[in-house]
């Protein structure tokens, strides 16, 4: 566990002795394990700076003094009134991050003690992840793949929608044997996993949209504070083909609750597709039914964690 361990220390630890020590051994122990995680960029909240260190869309997140872990002066905070869809402090909130195959993320979360979400099997939407085949400003629903972690009446899932891939000429045809130039996550056929729920809708005009997802009867506890990771490896592609070999992982304050081996979400159509962006963006489509929030620190995206390996 020793990518688990280095982050939930970094974020206690203060002093830069402490910190300095705790790098070198850390960096002794990862020659000895092999380790190859880069830490793209860590996000604790602490001010409103948030352009000057590389995010951008909406960057006037709000803060919370009152409501944060443990070494840490503040937290976003993300408040939705009786009806909204989005929070009070508005959108998608973006950072890039170098190309990469595989993407690990942890973060701390709390609820308020009311927090309902949508009260429907779908939403709230809350953080995504976009590839390079898709451009800086995208939206989320309909691209060539989007990655999602989120819950859904408190239930933690993982979810990945390729809109952008559906033949729509063939729609709710399977298309697995007869060409890559298909869509994997609902309307094209569905890669053999009896774990997860596929969908395949009109949103519109006669254009399909698609969705996949893979829920966990646990559920989070609202009004605490709870560590979250999450980690996405694309499957590879071999001789024109893409393998379902793709890895989707899930801890709950240091539990795997969500673990696949087999996911398939990328085609020879894409295969040098990679993860380049992740979004803070929640939205709750039919309006929040209450008043509720939640609050976010030490946001760490990393391309990869020991555990996962």
């Amino acid at each position: 566990m020793l990518c688990k361990i280095r982050l939930r220390l970094l974020s206690i630890l203060f002093t830069t002795t402490a910190i300095f020590f705790l790098f070198a051994q850390f960096k002794d122990d990862d020659k000895k394990r092999g380790a190859k995680q880069i830490v793209f960029f860590e996000e604790k909240f602490e001010d409103t700076s948030f352009a000057s260190r590389g995010w951008y869309d909406n960057t006037t997140v709000s803060l919370s003094s009152t409501e944060h872990i443990s070494a840490s002066a503040n937290s976003g905070e993300y408040h939705w009134k009786k009806g909204d869809t989005k929070p009070v402090n508005g959108g998608a909130l973006r950072k890039k991050f170098p190309e990469t195959d595989e993407v690990y993320i942890s973060f701390w979360i709390k609820y308020s003690t009311d927090f309902t979400g949508s009260n429907k099997p779908y939403h709230p939407h809350e953080f995504q992840l976009l590839t390079n085949k898709n451009s800086d400003y995208e939206g989320m629903a309909f691209t060539h793949l989007t990655a999602y972690i989120e819950q859904n009446e408190g239930h933690p899932l993982l979810a990945l929608q390729d809109g952008q891939n559906i033949d729509q000429t063939k729609i709710k045809q399977d298309l697995q044997n007869a060409t890559e130039n298909r869509s994997l996550h609902g309307c094209n056929g569905m890669y053999a996993d009896s774990s997860s729920n596929f969908d395949c809708y009109n949103a519109g005009n006669g254009i399909y949209w698609n969705g996949q997802q893979w829920k966990t009867s646990v559920t989070i506890p609202n009004g605490e504070w709870h560590h979250v990771e999450a980690y996405f490896k694309l499957n590879t592609v071999q001789n024109g083909k893409g393998v379902g070999n793709g890895l989707l992982k899930y801890w709950l304050d240091d539990k795997l609750i969500i673990d696949h081996t087999n996911v398939l979400m990328r085609t020879a159509q894409h295969a040098d597709m990679k993860f380049n962006q992740f979004i803070i963006a929640p939205w709750i489509g039919d309006g929040s039914p209450i008043d509720q929030t939640f609050w976010l620190d030490d946001l760490v995206v990393a391309n990869m964690c020991d555990d996962a390996k």
